[in-house]
């Protein structure tokens, strides 16, 4: 079940947006003022958040800016374009004005949620983005192909980036998804996985320590 937290301090829209995510079964938290919708984002794990922008205390705009791991939908009675604008390019994922069609709500509540399991099968670290659908690594615009082992090598470095993998353990754990499981078929493998990036991108991205293994260039 997801959970969504309503940042809202009319009581009315507050229960209204309440009922419309009820019906839908969603978790529900709720934070009538920023502060408490900073306290509730320290110690629930929130898949989204529902966000008005003229709140008591601390304003829906520096929720946005320190909120900017998760998605959100500003709900706002504000309907300038600018004020639009302006909380788009600061980090919300989606605008809707007040008064709002409960329908087109529930709908861009489940796009954002949506995008967002989409996100969770992706590893990402700096501008590298490997799909864990797919099996294809994204470098900016660039999307490089993988062989199977070559994806369960930078898988597990993805996991732990700035962790030193030993060769031997690096080999033990990418035999759970590929049979290559030798020292030299390693090394192999993370130079035909340089060779591509190199196609894409000067930079290093695996880093060799030497006589132990292989981390996360940082």
């Amino acid at each position: 079940m997801e959970t969504i937290l309503i940042v809202e301090d009319d009581i009315d829209i507050h229960n209204l947006i309440t009922e419309i995510l009820k019906r839908k079964n969603y978790k529900i938290l709720h934070a009538y003022s920023g502060t408490e919708a900073l306290l509730l984002l320290e110690k629930e794990n929130i898949d989204l958040i529902l966000l008005d922008l003229m709140l008591p205390g601390i304003e829906g705009e520096q929720i946005i800016e320190r909120a900017k791991d998760y998605p959100i939908i500003v709900i706002s009675a504000k309907t300038n374009l600018e004020d639009k604008v302006k909380v788009l390019l600061e980090g919300a994922n989606d605008y809707i004005t007040k008064p709002f069609n409960n329908e087109e709500l529930l709908a861009r509540i489940k796009v954002q949620l949506r995008m967002k399991r989409r996100e969770n099968n992706k590893l990402i670290y700096k501008d590298i983005k490997l799909d864990r659908n797919m099996h294809i690594l994204h470098i900016n615009k660039n999307q490089i192909y993988l062989t199977k082992t070559e994806y369960a090598i930078l898988k597990q470095l993805l996991l732990n980036p700035k962790q030193i993998i030993t060769k031997s353990k690096l080999i033990e754990l990418i035999s759970m998804d590929t049979l290559d499981g030798d020292e030299n078929s390693l090394k192999v493998h993370i130079s035909n996985i340089r060779k591509k990036i190199k196609k894409v991108s000067d930079k290093e991205y695996i880093e060799s320590i030497w006589g132990i293994g292989y981390k996360m260039h940082e």
